[in-house]
């Protein structure tokens, strides 16, 4: 069985960074692709950030390139999103997913596994 659990959210303020990881429970990340989505009230999900299988290179959505980063915490078996300059317009429920394609874009339909979301909240 494959479950995401996403943590680490809460509130900071603008210009300040978190970093929120995804735990995995019944696999490993050997074979997959991580990915994490943001969604904010009254707006679509947004890809943020993407990890491969295989080569693990990482791609970053527009609005975060430059601030995001994610990596692999092969200690925890965990996949971290270092997120730093934050900005109010970065507050939403942040998700990780997994997929089984090898480079998937960062598009929701292309993941089969969602964790719960955790809440980030940037103040001004």
């Amino acid at each position: 069985e494959v479950q995401l659990q996403a943590s680490g959210g809460g509130l900071v303020q603008a210009g300040g960074s978190l970093r929120l990881s995804c735990a995995a429970s019944g696999f490993t990340f050997d074979d997959y692709a991580i990915a994490w989505f943001r969604q904010a009230p009254g707006k679509e999900r947004e890809g943020v950030a993407c990890i491969t299988s295989g080569t693990r290179a990482t791609f970053y959505g527009d609005s975060v390139k430059g601030r995001f980063a994610t990596s692999i915490d092969n200690a925890k078996n965990t996949v971290d999103l270092e997120m730093n300059s934050l900005k109010p317009e970065d507050t939403a429920v942040y998700y990780c997913a997994a997929s089984s394609s090898r480079w998937p874009p960062l598009t929701s339909n292309d993941y089969d596994s969602w964790g719960r979301g955790t809440q980030v909240t940037v103040s001004s």
